[in-house]
């Protein structure tokens, strides 16, 4: 078996983080790693013991959630909240970051930035990169990467709608089914 490349692992890790956002709008997760070590990881939510979006909505001022602080943020956070140095370290987020966030992560000394998706991307988020000297690349995770049982599954389901092929179904039902399966087993992302 293949190991997955770290970009994938540490990708991974933010989408994981990700599913513990309290933000209905975008779940996004943010992992800090120095020297393939993960040494924080943040999620967007509400400020600690405060009213979370999940319970009390949104709260949007200017089209954003002012409820909410950025992954990337309260995984800088916890750094400086546990006295964990970030200069050099690199941020994997599960969507690109805003222009604050951006700022957040060079004050920071953030070197490089992996994102999986693009999220209005702002120009002048990737201006400040470019003039700080810090490198961004899109890694985009493919969530078959996760699913050890992957190749079972696909087998299984093939060798169902061969059998199916074999029985008197309905070639337009049989169609719309080899369809469907088509689009669930697609690499492509949502």
């Amino acid at each position: 078996m293949e190991r997955i490349s770290w970009n994938q692992y540490f990708m991974a890790q933010s989408q994981l983080l990700s599913l513990r956002s309290t933000c209905t709008r975008l779940m996004v997760g943010a992992t800090i790693v120095r020297d393939k070590r993960i040494i924080a990881g943040g999620y967007n939510g509400s400020v600690s013991g405060s009213d979370h979006c999940i319970d009390k909505g949104c709260y949007v001022v200017d089209n954003h959630c002012i409820r909410t602080i950025h992954a990337e943020v309260n995984a800088l956070l916890q750094c400086a909240k546990f006295g964990v140095p970030t200069e050099g370290a690199e941020i994997y987020v599960t969507h690109f970051p805003c222009v604050h966030c951006s700022k957040a992560v060079i004050q920071a000394g953030i070197k490089k930035v992996y994102y999986d998706a693009d999220y209005k991307n702002h120009p002048y988020a990737l201006e400040l990169f470019e003039q700080a000297g810090i490198e961004v690349e899109q890694v985009e995770l493919d969530e078959v990467v996760l699913d050890r049982r992957y190749q079972d599954k696909l087998q299984l389901t093939t060798d169902l709608l061969h059998k199916l092929e074999e029985t008197d179904i309905d070639k337009e039902e049989l169609m719309k089914l080899i369809d469907q399966t088509r689009t669930l087993y697609s690499p492509t992302k949502s």
